[in-house]
């Protein structure tokens, strides 16, 4: 559905590749490498058994400062339970409560690409713990854990 998305050709806007689509739970921002052990066992502690979230994508796109997204629901409980088994590790530093988007496009994005009808839904089955060693010239996310969901 995102593929068939209409992308206008917008200066100072740079459409997102399937790649980066991702559904953030809890963004970390930068961890240091000793951190991440405790963040596996953890997040390995706290979602073991965790049901799986049905998720809603939509329904419309909006403007997120400096980003295009698509809202994403039904990860609330989750993302409550990963936000409090985590916080300790990493302090929270974005505005609460967290709302779940895909970004869409990043840049100077014009008012009028808001407000786009968007709608899609889907089963997540696990969590990631997700490093971003994206470069200016390309994306790229590695994962260092993935937690089962629906057990």
């Amino acid at each position: 559905m995102l593929s068939a998305f209409d992308r206008p050709e917008t200066p100072g806007v740079r459409w997102s590749t399937p790649e980066q689509w991702m559904v953030k739970v809890r963004p970390l921002g930068y961890v240091e490498d000793r951190v991440v052990s405790p963040l596996r066992d953890v997040l390995e502690a706290e979602l073991d058994g965790a049901p799986a979230a049905e998720c809603t994508l939509g329904p419309s796109t909006r403007r997120l400062g400096e980003w295009l997204g698509a809202p994403v629901s039904g990860l609330d409980e989750l993302a409550s339970v990963v936000f409090e088994a985590t916080s300790e590790l990493v302090p929270v530093t974005h505005p609460q409560p967290f709302q779940a988007d895909v970004v869409l496009a990043r840049g100077r994005v014009p008012r009028e690409l808001a407000g786009q009808p968007v709608s899609a839904s889907w089963t997540a089955r696990s969590v990631a713990l997700v490093a971003d060693r994206s470069s200016p010239h390309a994306a790229k996310f590695e994962d260092l854990a993935v937690f089962p969901l629906g057990g």
